[in-house]
């Protein structure tokens, strides 16, 4: 019997995972919630992009419809990196449903431990251990490329020095105009200082996979250090999300290293670019427009490049569909786990066999 899932949030990612959730027979398609008006009314199919007959499920900008559709289980990939309170008060009205929740945000939900305070994390594991409900957040970075893959691999090793994970790419395809402005202060001046970059911020966004790597290593971090350098565009050029005018910022590296015995044991590690030309000295991917990295040094040593391709689109595509993959392919083993705030550490490698496209 199909599994009965509502959808909330239609962006980059979350279209892709609607898109799955339409075709895949392991579901059933039950709500669909939105946040733009223009959207509400509007089939389900449509709004994946699905070039087939309508679903008959149509949007609503109503959560409690959605609840009253008596889910199994929601995919909630809502935007979060801008609104991490209003994600997390609607994944607790989920939980507090009996709905087990699946999805991309908040981020603080992947690892909450030591990332949320301890009221928050608190306030979610009350509302899904009474209510027998579970949720698992993830994505891809922070994500899979940078807890499911260095921990297999890091389960081969004799000891360990470092773990470094990175991403490397060429973000000008990426047409998210909030992330790319807003949060990482593209096209902005040099001198205005971006949400990402606020002191404590790359911490947070990141330090979930910094400790969830730590306890699935067996060690624990001291502390975590931010550090970034950014670049200017040398003229004027224009990406998929907007304008990026000459002298302002048009590449950006940034790390986010986890201390351990007073030595940076975990390393998360972003060369993000709008063209090739800027920050030469920077690492490079391994195929044109971007990869992600994994490099363990210890016994054995490590360099592991993950190339994601698409038959629909670039570098950046393919790694939102990845994203929306590991949401959607986790549902039954979420829904046939216990309650609870589920990790990476928690699921199995596989979380689903998936289908055979026809």
């Amino acid at each position: 019997m199909p599994i009965r899932v509502a959808h909330v949030g239609t962006g980059n990612v979350g279209r892709l995972a609607l898109r799955q959730l339409i075709d895949d027979p392991r579901f059933d398609l039950v709500g669909l919630a939105v946040s733009s008006p223009e959207k509400v009314g509007k089939d389900a199919a449509e709004l994946a992009g699905l070039d087939h007959a309508p679903t008959g499920v149509v949007a609503t900008d109503d959560l409690d419809a959605i609840i009253a559709a008596e889910p199994d289980c929601a995919v909630y990939c809502a935007m979060g990196d801008t609104r991490p309170v209003e994600s997390l008060d609607d994944c607790v009205r989920l939980l507090s449903a009996g709905i087990d929740v699946v999805g991309s945000a908040p981020g603080t939900l992947q690892f909450p431990w030591g990332a949320m305070p301890s009221k928050a994390i608190a306030k979610v594991e009350s509302a899904a251990e009474s209510n027998r409900s579970s949720i698992f957040i993830t994505g891809v970075d922070p994500g899979f490329a940078n807890d499911l893959i260095p921990l297999a691999f890091a389960g081969t090793c004799q000891h360990i020095e470092q773990v470094r994970c990175m991403e490397i790419a060429d973000y000008a395809t990426y047409d998210g105009a909030t992330v790319m402005f807003d949060v990482m202060g593209f096209g902005k001046p040099m001198d205005e200082t971006p949400m990402l970059f606020l002191p404590g911020v790359l911490g947070l966004a990141w330090g979930t996979t910094i400790r969830q790597l730590a306890a699935g290593l067996g060690v624990e971090v001291d502390e975590i250090v931010e550090r970034y350098e950014d670049l200017p565009a040398p003229d004027d050029f224009d990406i998929a999300s907007g304008h990026i005018a000459a002298g302002t910022r048009a590449a950006v590296r940034f790390e986010i290293i986890g201390m351990v015995a007073g030595k940076p044991f975990i390393v998360i590690e972003h060369v993000t670019r709008l063209r090739d030309d800027v920050g030469d000295d920077w690492a490079r991917p391994a195929q044109p427009g971007g990869c992600y990295r994994v490099e363990i040094v210890g016994e054995p040593s490590y360099r592991v490049d993950i190339c994601p391709t698409s038959q629909h689109g670039d570098h950046n595509h393919a790694a939102i569909v990845a994203a929306a993959g590991r949401i959607v392919n986790a549902i039954p083993n979420v829904l046939d786990g216990p309650p609870g705030i589920r990790t990476t550490l928690d699921l199995p490698l596989v979380t689903a066999a998936g289908t055979v496209a026809s």
